[in-house]
């Protein structure tokens, strides 16, 4: 007899990771976000409360390994890393859980392009608007620092409020899920 190999595509291949694993999956996602959220807010203390130049700031992991922060393709690396862990991870949500991920990854989509579009400037050696370092679009406008903390919360804030309609979710939303992501419901939450 012939051995028949089915082939799955697109997120097929994930499945486990939308159903026995979503909760594992979510948790080990959520502490690599908290980690880089950690490092936007070190940089942002280390400027504003410790008054530290901007180019000195560079977070908790920057402070001991400085190329770290000045690594544009480590930057893209982890925005790619967000873009895949949204759309991964979003078959497993259903109802309201979904909608708030599918914002959070819609604003990741943009942020992922601006760093795409430092890491071609630092590959090609030409910057936007003819500045003198690797500039995103909405850098012509809001500076580095505070735009990345802006672009972290608004991945952020959609995706929390995903993950907590995911877990506690209507009881609709609740009798469509495909995982174990759902925790007892809490009287008088839902």
């Amino acid at each position: 007899m012939a051995h028949v190999r089915t082939r799955t595509g697109g997120l097929a291949r994930f499945a486990a990771l939308n159903t026995r694993w979503h909760r594992t999956a979510l948790i080990a996602f959520l502490v690599i976000v908290l980690g880089h959220w950690a490092e936007h807010v070190a940089q942002a203390f280390q400027i504003y409360a410790l008054g530290w130049p901007v180019h000195e700031a560079r977070g908790l992991l920057g402070v001991a390994f400085p190329w770290l922060v000045h690594s544009e393709a480590l930057h893209y690396g982890y925005a790619l890393v967000m873009l895949i862990g949204l759309i991964v991870l979003r078959p497993g949500f259903t109802g309201s859980g979904r909608t708030w991920w599918t914002i959070s990854l819609g604003v990741q989509v943009w942020h992922h392009f601006e760093h795409l579009l430092l890491l071609l400037q630092v590959v090609t050696g030409v910057h936007l608007s003819g500045r003198s370092a690797p500039t995103s679009i909405a850098q012509l406008v809001v500076p580095r620092v505070e735009l990345h903390l802006f672009y972290n919360a608004i991945v952020f804030l959609p995706m929390i409020v995903g993950m907590m309609l995911h877990m506690f979710p209507s009881p609709v939303d609740r009798a469509a899920m495909r995982c174990g992501c759902a925790l007892p419901a809490w009287r008088g939450i839902v």
